[in-house]
């Protein structure tokens, strides 16, 4: 399996220019990145050193991010989600034969109070559905994460693996995949085997960071040894996203994550 570093933590520390993050994980072996908020990035920068390092996007994220629970939110998902699409498709144009297009991630929104459990999975389900269809007609595919995240006392609807597969399976589109963040999922209180029990056909990226801290594997609780192996077994054949905050130097930092995932 790959790895593809997120260049909003890692390089971040050593290269405040964004650009040069994508020069940085070529010089260290990487072939794809992942980003969020593209708003407020230099896209057409962005295509040239695409271009010049052969680094591709991997992920980027809708933007701006809106309430997958919320109907009154949901022509903000579908516009942001439309919106997304070109620049999906664009930044990685310039490669040799036209590299794939970045994927689009979304997150579910807050939960409400007093708004019931299968309301608010019933919204989420109608909205990825008509988003799925508008990502499937410009040939991208979206990425539903579950994001662990409290604030004002409301926790994210989808907040860990298991619920967003539930979610994936619902809608039943081929373009919708599940992002699966084993941090997030262990601040739900997920195990590696209760998250990647099953349905692992439906992950299309796995993203980590130990426990706790968000920091890189073997800073934190989490036994890394069993999780490879797990998703060999399981049939995952897609990358392994680096989001993480270092604790070292990138050198060390990646070091260390090597030898803790056992790559």
């Amino acid at each position: 399996m790959k790895l593809i570093p997120c260049i909003e933590m890692l390089y971040k520390a050593e290269h405040p220019a964004f650009l040069d993050r994508f020069r940085a994980a070529q010089a260290d072996g990487f072939d794809a990145v992942d980003t969020w908020l593209w708003r407020d990035k230099p896209i057409d920068a962005m295509v040239d050193v695409v271009a010049e390092t052969g680094v591709q996007v991997s992920s980027l994220c809708a933007d701006p991010r809106a309430s997958l629970v919320q109907p009154a939110e949901h022509a903000t998902v579908l516009g942001a989600v439309r919106d997304a699409v070109p620049v999906a498709r664009r930044v990685n144009s310039q490669l040799k034969g036209a590299g794939p297009a970045a994927r689009i991630i979304l997150a579910s929104g807050f939960s409400v109070p007093g708004v019931a459990e299968a309301e608010q999975r019933a919204n989420i389900v109608g909205v990825l559905r008509e988003a799925a269809r508008i990502a499937a007609d410009g040939g991208v595919e979206l990425l539903l994460e579950p994001v662990h995240m409290v604030i004002g006392g409301n926790l994210m609807a989808v907040h860990a693996v298991r619920q967003g597969l539930d979610i994936v399976e619902a809608v039943d589109h081929p373009a919708l995949r599940l992002l699966a963040d084993v941090y997030h999922g262990a601040v739900s209180g997920e195990t590696f085997a209760q998250a990647f029990a099953d349905r692992t056909e439906l992950i299309s990226h796995v993203q980590v960071a130990d426990f706790e801290g968000r920091h890189e594997p073997g800073t934190g609780q989490l036994d890394w040894s069993g999780l490879l192996p797990l998703l060999r077994q399981r049939g995952y054949t897609g990358a392994i996203g680096l989001e993480y905050l270092p604790t070292l130097p990138i050198d060390q930092s990646l070091a260390l994550t090597r030898r803790h995932l056992g790559l």
